[in-house]
């Protein structure tokens, strides 16, 4: 009976771990807790509603992945975004993702590019954020969809965490401007593009998009005055 209720327990505060590591983790992705926020193990477990044990653990997680900051006797600050970050990110983005965009012109069938044409139409409204949340998430599928279209599990992987990487800078950006016709054009031209089965084409096309979108995220985040953007 004691081995089933330790199981219990160590079930339990997994649960606890992950619901606080999804909370925290989305409220950094989507900007409620900005760049350079501190705060203390304490606040957010009385945020929410739970004992620290589980926050410190989901923390170490964020923090092991880059998303926070750890400072003994001190507490935790949401890693700050900086231009060499969102330079260095992009420079792999453009090379990973043109590489699949390329690949995928050989492999992907109508059916495929069809949804691609209706994630490329997705948008938002700059002033609401549930339309926000749910662009970013299109434009993820819409990434995610090409880069399965290279068949190749390792790149698809890397692409994955680079999106991934890049969801708080989407979030941040899309907040500070309207981005709706520069990505549903180039979503467009990149679908366009991946129909002619050119795969050249395919790849500058991709490398283009993601030029673009460092350009504007990096406009976006510079211009405004809550996103405590370094150099």
């Amino acid at each position: 009976m004691a081995d089933t209720d330790g199981a219990t327990g160590k079930t339990r505060k997994q649960s606890l771990t992950e619901t606080a590591y999804a909370s925290v983790r989305e409220q950094i992705l989507m900007g409620v807790l900005r760049p350079g926020a501190e705060f203390s193990e304490l606040e957010l477990a009385e945020r929410l509603a739970m004992s620290k044990t589980p926050v410190r653990e989901a923390l170490g997680r964020m923090a092991a992945e880059g998303l926070i900051e750890a400072f003994p006797r001190r507490g935790y600050r949401v890693t700050p975004v900086t231009v060499k970050d969102i330079n260095d990110l992009f420079a792999i983005r453009a090379m990973a993702e043109g590489t699949a965009a390329a690949m995928a012109a050989l492999n992907l069938g109508a059916d495929d590019l069809d949804h691609l044409d209706m994630l490329a139409n997705a948008r938002y409204e700059p002033s609401e954020g549930p339309t926000i949340h749910s662009f970013v998430k299109t434009n993820g599928q819409f990434h995610m969809a090409i880069a399965r279209g290279s068949t190749n599990p390792r790149l698809v992987a890397m692409i994955s965490t680079l999106l991934d990487e890049c969801a708080r800078l989407f979030y941040l950006g899309a907040r500070s401007r309207d981005v709706n016709p520069e990505t549903n054009d180039d979503h467009r031209h990149i679908v366009g593009v991946l129909r002619l089965r050119d795969s050249e084409k395919a790849r500058a096309a991709m490398v283009e998009h993601s030029e673009h979108t460092r350009q504007g995220v990096l406009k976006a985040l510079i211009s405004s005055d809550v996103s405590n953007l370094s150099i």
